[in-house]
């Protein structure tokens, strides 16, 4: 699986474990092998102006999430030159408003950019939070996700 971190906010952030965790989660979520994610951090002004021309909300968000192709197919094969690269879709992710939610929650910024990343990865699988039920479902396998990341990867001091 290829992970793409584009860092466009000018934020420090440790973008190679970043990309880990997005290829943990979405080898956990049983991805195809083949799938491609691009993860973009930006500033609060360039995520605005997304959060505005597509959720017509004002502000700078958390997290946006851009789906591309279906690439949560079981039947998909591990590997094979001839089969064509799934396009997962694009999570673009805001460092300042995570700096601000992680004091405010009391944990490390890492752990909420680990959080809004795999928060974005479900989305682009399908997951989505408008409905009680769906939130509770999609709640219960990020935390999952994020304990087994915890569980398999050593912290870092952050």
């Amino acid at each position: 699986m290829a992970v793409f971190v584009a860092n466009e906010s000018g934020a420090e952030i440790d973008e190679a474990r970043l990309a880990a965790l997005a290829r943990f989660v979405m080898d956990r979520m049983k991805v195809n092998p083949l799938a491609e994610l691009s993860v973009m951090l930006v500033d609060p002004k360039a995520m605005e102006e997304l959060h505005i021309r597509y959720m017509g909300e004002d502000g700078p968000t958390d997290v946006l999430a851009f789906p591309q192709d279906d690439a949560m197919d079981p039947s998909a094969p591990d590997s094979g030159e001839d089969d064509p690269t799934v396009l997962l879709g694009d999570v673009v992710l805001c460092p300042d408003v995570a700096r601000r939610q992680a004091a405010k929650a009391g944990h490390p910024m890492e752990r909420e950019m680990h959080l809004l990343c795999t928060h974005g990865i479900l989305h682009l699988l399908g997951y989505d939070h408008a409905e009680p039920e769906e939130e509770r479902r999609m709640w219960d396998v990020q935390s999952r996700l994020l304990l087994a990341w915890d569980a398999a990867r050593p912290a870092t001091q952050s």
